[in-house]
């Protein structure tokens, strides 16, 4: 059996070896035991329930949220050789009582299938007498009322298991799920004694970083010349916002596109199908674009506001660098991030089906979730421990490649401007938000300072001399530490905790880790760190050819209709610059070249490769 699946491994995903925990999930699914993998985005989920399938007698039926999610994999396994098909409201109904015949027949190994089909009485007709071997849960979280991607048709799992001739082996894959989203799934899919088995959250090759521009749009067109020859996406809160970017960013001469809830089916597929295929590199979008979008060579990604939550934020960033190449991970905060994301909270209609205390819950927890959330964007730690904390899991507070990191920070004592932001709140009845207590506290003039008689408050002007963007980090400060409270009644008052009392009574001496903004290194590359040296690099021997094998996987990408990342990965093509592979047995060794690849593709790549060498 092992040999089986290593030799599957090879055939059809051109790998030698498994990735950390991909043979323990795949042994325990071989093994007839239900499986739960929490692996990050790009640590190869899918591989975990594929090779089974392959090696199983009968059907996996692999449930899937998306269409843009199974139109991917599914066309991803057609192109390694693997008969797959997938089942949702995409087909027209001939469509899918063919791919149900042809099912039924035994062709497909693998089969995609949307929920909500999951109970429709045609395909309850075939499961009823089709050999399912496993039902395969993706992106699992989606169970999960507590899960940032709730959906209710999620729900119809287990009875659609419990209405099977005889129970499959159940497994379930997410990429983002915390302490408490991982039992709800085991609970709710009634997983059986499951092998649970967690990689990790870290993905080392994202750098990040949150910025805080005065202009947004203006720091994203100076990256975005910066990074023209690579491709990524755009995150904006707004359709609006999306509409905005994308038009400024085409005005000015850059290939982009869009994609959100207010276009058309249409045009979602074809913008979609420009960015995937390369035709537009860089694409500006809301979050109802990227999950289960497997383009393998988006080197970055730019959340143009702070997303709601950090699960959300690691998704999303998480679509960066799926190739384990550098990539990178840039958040442009700005304070009315905060406000916009409250009011989605509090108007949130996906909800709506929820019963009043259950709704009440879910709402407050988000609103905590966005508090942890705008932590992130002001914490002097490390943005990656800052991460991996939120999910579990406990670092050295220093990973070298995030924009925290990158910067030199000097510990500076804050009690005296501690002690006067907090008075400010307590002389103030805790009335107000973070915007009038720091204009109070700095003396400025303003029509709310003025209109609340803030200028009475004894604390009036009493920081002037601290720059304006150091009392904000002092309070954010105050607030992660739970010195200060931020109240979720959609005013984001702030207020004093009983650990505020000590400094009060100035009792106690605050230190934090502050920034110095003059000896901030210089930003090349990636982010303020200098970009990795590898072949790509100008000037370099192997630019030309890689050049030259990207531009052979566009014309088969073409010719075929596929995406070009389908051929060959730029991980593969950066192998293959990097081994100059002469025959068949030296080709095979690229990683991500199988047999069935090579055959359909791999002459074509050795002809070129001899031409850009100069080989005779």
């Amino acid at each position: 059996m092992a040999d089986e699946k290593r030799k599957l491994l090879k055939q059809y995903f051109g790998y030698d070896d498994f990735r950390e925990g991909q043979e323990v999930l795949i042994d325990s699914i071989l093994s007839g035991r239900d499986t739960f993998g929490i692996m990050p985005t790009g640590a190869g989920k899918s591989l975990c329930f594929q090779i089974p399938a392959l090696m199983s007698d009968g059907i996996t039926l692999v449930i899937s949220p998306l269409i843009s999610l199974m139109k991917d994999q599914v066309g991803a396994l057609n192109q390694a050789g693997i008969h797959a098909a997938y089942l949702n409201s995409s087909l027209t109904a001939g469509q899918y009582f063919k791919a149900l015949e042809f099912a039924k027949e035994g062709r497909y190994p693998i089969i995609y299938i949307a929920p909500e089909r999951l109970l429709t009485e045609s395909f309850l007709d075939f499961a009823g007498h089709a050999k399912i071997a496993m039902v395969a849960v993706d992106e699992a979280h989606c169970v999960s009322q507590w899960g940032q991607d709730f959906r209710p048709s999620y729900l119809k799992i287990t009875e659609f298991i419990e209405r099977l001739p005889r129970r499959p082996i159940v497994s379930a894959f997410t990429a983002s799920a915390t302490k408490e989203v991982r039992e709800d799934v085991i609970d709710i899919l009634m997983l059986q004694n499951p092998v649970v088995v967690s990689t990790g959250f870290d993905r080392p090759n994202l750098y990040f970083e949150v910025q805080m521009p005065k202009n947004k749009y203006r720091a994203l067109t100076d990256y975005l010349k910066k990074h023209a020859k690579e491709s990524g996406i755009i995150y904006c809160l707004t359709r609006k916002q999306v509409e905005e970017v994308c038009g400024n960013l085409i005005k000015e001469g850059i290939s982009a596109t869009r994609y959100h809830a207010g276009l058309s089916d249409e045009e979602r597929k074809r913008n979609q199908d420009d960015f995937i295929y390369d035709r537009a590199p860089v694409m500006v979008a809301t979050n109802a674009f990227g999950m289960g979008i497997d383009k393998s060579n988006v080197r970055y990604v730019v959340h143009y506001n702070m997303p709601k939550n950090m699960e959300s934020y690691y998704q999303e960033a998480g679509r960066a660098g799926r190739d384990g190449e550098p990539a990178e991970c840039i958040l442009y905060y700005g304070g009315q991030d905060v406000v916009m994301n409250q009011f989605f909270i509090e108007n949130n209609q996906d909800n709506a089906e929820l019963d009043e205390f259950t709704r009440r819950l879910v709402r407050e927890r988000d609103h905590e979730r966005l508090k942890k959330m705008t932590f992130y964007c002001f914490t002097n730690e490390c943005l990656r421990d800052y991460m991996l904390r939120y999910f579990g899991e406990y670092g050295s507070n220093y990973c070298g490649n995030c924009g925290n990191c990158m910067t030199r920070f000097e510990e500076t004592e804050i009690t005296e401007i501690a002690s006067a932001l907090a008075g400010c709140v307590r002389e103030a009845g805790q009335r107000y938000g973070m915007n009038v207590l720091i204009d109070t506290v700095h003396g400025a003039d303003t029509a709310k300072v003025r209109q609340y008689h803030m200028d009475r408050n004894s604390y009036y002007g009493s920081l002037s001399k601290v720059p304006v963007y150091k009392l904000r980090q002092v309070i954010q400060y105050l607030l992660v530490e739970n010195y200060l409270r931020l109240t979720n009644d959609g005013y984001m008052l702030v207020k004093l905790t009983e650990k505020a009392g000590a400094l009060l009574e100035g009792k106690e001496k605050l230190v934090m880790k502050m920034a110095k903004e003059q000896e901030k290194r210089e930003k090349t590359g990636y982010g303020k760190k200098k970009r990795p040296v590898t072949f790509r690099e100008p000037g370099t021997e192997d630019v030309k050819l890689f050049d030259s094998l990207r531009s052979l996987r566009t014309e088969i990408a073409k010719e075929e209709r596929v995406p070009p990342y389908l051929i060959f990965s730029d991980k593969s093509l950066i192998h293959m610059c990097l081994l100059k592979p002469k025959t068949k047995a030296e080709m095979l060794k690229v990683s991500g070249v199988g047999q069935y690849k090579y055959d359909k593709y791999g002459e074509r790549f050795l002809e070129k490769i001899k031409l850009g060498t100069g080989e005779n």
